[in-house]
């Protein structure tokens, strides 16, 4: 058999968060609709390294769009300068199920969670939002902010990262993107300072404690929650998550893996019933999203497979099109 091999140059040269981000949310609709079979990711800690590799396979039917992800997220890889994420997927064709691709998947995983905040953000941030805060450096937080830009027109944005010399990087590198995002980025000395007068709010971190003050949280506030993927996950205050509106990107998924919204449901500071819906449901209509500039919302996503698989499938037939990666007979 023959599988075309794609790399993440490959990717980074030929897909722009403009296309990931329809592909997201045609995602979503479908899994409103009950249109995909996508079983809980199985997740296998490697606990000596504080790591985890999670196993992420989807079908979407309508779509014709099956295969796999394998991601491991392993923190202390900052420290040798390593990835924190590291991904392969693989496509397979619904017809004969035969591979038809391996891609490789950290930079399809940051694209496609950038994508389902802008999603997120286009139905639940104010229109006159103008100004972000970003916690985390890494390559999350980079493709949160395109993503946010694309639907958003930023004018300033904060990040804020304990190692600074990781946030003055993002800064560097992010004004090297020129008009996709503004061109007013700050390093921000504190979480206080990042957040002060954001008007929407993007976690991408690994952090197993809220990573800012609610109480600093201005009204009409969107915040995006990326990072938290485990029970034991922390980044949003559990104030935030007693007085906003929350919407998920799967309710299954959030009550079993999303610490953001299992710790503060253990306290007996929430129920599952005070999730107001999925974002998919908005997508589709079925349910508003913002009412009013003064209520705080949260998109909490812990990210699903089908966001995987319906953005491999296009980058495939990217690929077919304009001729890259590379067939290989196996």
């Amino acid at each position: 058999m023959k599988v075309r091999v794609i790399t993440k140059a490959d990717i980074q040269a030929n897909l722009a968060m403009s296309e990931v981000i329809p592909m997201v949310k045609k995602a979503y609709r479908a899994l409103a609709t009950q249109q995909v079979i996508m079983p809980p990711r199985l997740q296998i800690p490697v606990e000596e390294k504080e790591g985890v590799t999670l196993f992420m396979p989807a079908y979407l039917k309508q779509e014709n769009a099956l295969g796999s992800k394998i991601v491991s997220v392993f923190p202390h890889n900052a420290q040798f300068k390593r990835p924190t994420i590291n991904a392969v997927f693989l496509l397979i064709s619904s017809e004969t199920g035969v591979p038809l691709a391996l891609m490789e998947a950290s930079w399809l995983t940051a694209l496609r969670t950038g994508a389902a905040s802008g999603v997120a953000t286009e139905y639940l941030a104010r229109t006159e939002a103008k100004i972000a805060a970003i916690f985390g450096a890494g390559v999350q937080g980079r493709t949160q902010l395109l993503a946010v830009s694309h639907v958003q027109p930023l004018t300033k944005v904060w990040v804020y990262d304990p190692n600074r010399e990781a946030a003055r990087n993002f800064v560097k590198e992010m004004k090297t993107w020129g008009s996709s995002v503004p061109s007013e980025i700050l390093v921000a000395s504190s979480p206080q300072e990042a957040i002060k007068e954001a008007d929407i709010i993007c976690t991408a971190t690994t952090a197993t404690r809220p990573v800012f003050n609610g109480a600093d949280v201005k009204p009409g506030t969107h915040i995006n929650a990326i990072g938290s993927f485990t029970p034991e996950m922390q980044e949003l205050p559990e104030d935030i998550i007693t007085k906003a509106k929350i919407v998920v990107d799967s309710r299954p998924a959030c009550l079993e893996e999303a610490g953001d919204i299992i710790i503060p449901w253990r306290q007996g500071l929430i129920t599952p019933q005070d999730i107001y819906g999925e974002i998919g449901e908005i997508v589709l209509g079925s349910l508003p999203g913002r009412v009013d500039d003064e209520e705080i919302t949260v998109f909490k996503s812990v990210g699903l497979a089908i966001q995987d698989v319906i953005v491999a499938q296009l980058i495939l037939e990217k690929a077919q099109q304009h001729n890259f990666g590379q067939e290989v007979e196996l």
